[in-house]
């Protein structure tokens, strides 16, 4: 769901609930020079999308009526607004290489790495090689419709076309070595990269071989393409 391609009135509810804060139908109608059922018929629908959520209700409606529910934006509702955590993420990582130096970037990717095959660790128990990649599918994004798995003569390619952390990744290669590391480390295989959105390919191409991999290996941040 993108903001610019909902429905008029459903956009200006959303910017006015952003800026407003909680906010009952009345005053939303009110606001937007609509009706009042015009506006909850566009509540239902953005609440039936994740969008926003009942969060209060006055003790008192207008006039002594019925208590009045307010709505706010959800968790799901404030992504659909311009936020900058790309900006803030290359800039933790150049501070954190700036003061503590290179060794604590990769102490911090490598405990990103550990965090997630404890997460999933547990997900991919007594599966086979096959499965185990087909379930990792949804290592970025749950269903995630831009990954593609190849069957080789030695292995597998997963391959990614829509990576999510894309813009840091351009900036800082590096943070690509935690999904080299935590493919390495759940599927037990040697893993390279063997195509990148840094060397302009539209994809990542990760190569799972049939090699065993070195489970006990240090943490190594990936060559950069």
């Amino acid at each position: 769901m993108h903001l610019e391609a909902l429905p008029s009135t459903r956009r200006e509810i959303l910017v006015a609930l952003k800026r407003r804060g909680p906010s009952t139908s009345a005053e939303l109608a009110a606001e937007l020079g609509v009706t009042n059922e015009a506006v909850r018929q566009q509540l239902k629908r953005l609440e039936s999308d994740g969008a926003i959520v009942l969060c209060e209700r006055d003790r008192t409606g207008d006039n002594g009526g019925r208590p009045a529910h307010r709505y706010r934006l959800t968790t799901a509702g404030e992504h659909l607004f311009p936020k900058h955590y790309d900006d803030l993420t290359v800039a933790l990582l150049d501070t954190v290489g700036a003061q503590l130096g290179p060794e604590a970037v990769r102490a911090v990717l490598a405990g990103v790495v550990q965090a997630k095959v404890a997460a999933w660790r547990p997900r991919l128990e007594g599966l086979a090689p096959r499965e185990k990649l087909e379930a990792l599918r949804a290592l970025y994004a749950h269903d995630d419709p831009w990954v593609e798995i190849v069957d080789e003569p030695d292995g597998w390619t997963l391959i990614e076309r829509n990576c999510p952390f894309l813009r840091v990744a351009q900036e800082r290669p590096a943070l690509c070595s935690v999904t080299v590391q935590t493919l390495t480390r759940l599927m037990g295989r040697r893993v390279t990269r063997e195509r990148s959105f840094q060397a302009g390919d539209g994809m990542c191409a990760f190569r799972i071989r049939s090699e065993p991999a070195d489970l006990e290996a240090p943490f190594e941040l990936e060559a950069e393409p």
